[in-house]
């Protein structure tokens, strides 16, 4: 299984627009971060994790010609606003893109996504919409637990696929959902940047969250232009956590 970091950045990307930051003036690429968001190569199967405003950019930086599903965590525009542009895959592959999310999340794409729904005009995208429960998915061969965590006070969905779990914009785990996150080899999980925040782990609590789960690799995502350089930040993580950065790639 090859996990592509698709985007590495919080709603607003790295750089901000109008910040004069040292992160934000930084020539190296692993300081650039689209909105947060995987691919994930499994055996024949091609999925995404999120669909954010930099969906089109993503798609095409990494040469990405099938799509058979996109996962949903929840319904914030940094994570579904770049939806539309499923459109090509519909033409290419001849098929409504199956999108899988929770009541929540189809209940804000019928919003921000009405015309698709209406189906009264040409062109539009085509949706196969899977309402994701707790239960285990199938999805083109692939077997996905959907694990639930909050994000300040909403439900979100973070993802398990064998021993590779993903977990972004969240900032509380229960203990049921702990339990279903045991014995994950590879963890991708948020991590802010190094003050306490309302919505999301920072780079404390995640380190705690990765402690507790002893996971062989970890990779830190949805890293804020305020967490600092990427190498500086890099030399205070233990050998076994790196940051994610945009383009990388792990097989697991």
């Amino acid at each position: 299984m090859i996990i592509t970091f698709l985007g590495t950045g919080t709603s607003q990307g790295v750089p901000v627009i109008a910040c004069n930051c040292k992160v934000c003036r930084s020539d190296d690429p692993v300081n650039r971060r689209l909105r947060s968001s995987v691919h994930i190569a499994h055996n024949s199967s091609s999925l995404v994790i999120d669909s954010g405003p930099d969906f089109r950019q993503q798609m095409l930086r990494e040469n990405i010609t099938r799509l058979d599903a996109v996962l949903l965590t929840h319904q914030h525009r940094d994570h579904i606003a770049g939806l539309d542009d499923v459109r090509s895959f519909n033409f290419i592959q001849n098929k409504a893109m199956p999108v899988y999310g929770s009541q929540s999340v189809i209940d804000q794409l019928k919003l921000e996504f009405h015309y698709a729904f209406e189906n009264n005009y040409p062109g539009v995208p085509q949706f196969d919409i899977h309402e994701i429960t707790e239960n285990p998915l199938d999805i083109s061969g692939i077997s996905v637990l959907p694990i639930e965590f909050t994000h300040y006070q909403m439900p979100v969905y973070g993802f398990r696929i064998e021993d590779f779990t993903y977990i972004t914009d969240a900032n509380y785990i229960s203990p049921e959902s702990y339990n279903k996150i045991e014995g994950t080899n590879t963890l991708v999980i948020n991590a802010l940047h190094k003050t306490r925040h309302i919505s999301h782990f920072n780079l404390e609590q995640a380190l705690e969250v990765i402690d507790k789960l002893q996971p062989k690799q970890a990779y830190l995502t949805h890293i804020s232009h305020n967490m600092g350089l990427h190498w500086e930040v890099e030399k205070e993580l233990p050998n076994h956590v790196h940051l994610a950065y945009d383009g990388l790639k792990i097989e697991v």
